[in-house]
């Protein structure tokens, strides 16, 4: 059964610098996906690791070396954070977004059509690799991380005019 779920995205530095934000966000709309929280902020240290390791485990899975270039290159400048809803969001989000490593993400992704770098080139380069957005990986990760990085209080619950189309209610 089908069930509405909420997922984290974040905007990278890469693309609060580059404007394309709005640009991105409304793909998300136009797939029928609910904008329930947004914010700018520059997050600290300790704000990441907890995103970055607490939740997402990235030392143990990659190291302290790649987990110290992202932290650098999440430092670059500020993030824009969203929650988004919709039904199946966190699968439909990743779909929308792409691999990991842009070189690999096919056209049409986000990734594929914004950004184009190798794991390679950044390993060799001793850089972050620029891919645009964070997306909760899957649902244990969403909730983690849209508590870590929203209060209750910030998430809005409302109703889109599309959503009486694309939504069933129980009767």
């Amino acid at each position: 059964m089908a069930t509405i779920e909420r997922s984290l995205i974040v905007f990278k530095p890469d693309a609060v610098q580059r404007g394309i934000i709005g640009e991105i966000l409304s793909r998300f709309e136009r797939a029928g996906l609910k904008i329930v929280g947004v914010k700018m902020l520059q997050p600290s240290y300790d704000h990441y690791f907890h995103h970055y390791e607490n939740i997402g485990k990235m030392i143990s899975r990659r190291g302290q070396k790649a987990f110290d270039v992202t932290l650098s290159m999440m430092n670059e400048g500020p993030v824009v954070a969203f929650v988004l809803e919709g039904i199946e969001a966190i699968s439909l989000i990743r779909k929308m977004v792409g691999a990991t490593e842009p070189k690999s993400a096919l056209p049409g992704t986000i990734r594929g059509d914004y950004a184009h770098m190798s794991f390679s080139h950044a390993d060799l380069n001793d850089v972050g690799i620029p891919n645009i957005i964070h997306a909760s990986g899957d649902a244990s990760d969403a909730e983690q991380e849209i508590n870590h990085w929203f209060s209750e209080s910030e998430l809005f619950s409302y109703e889109l005019t599309n959503e009486k189309f694309t939504q069933t209610k129980k009767k």
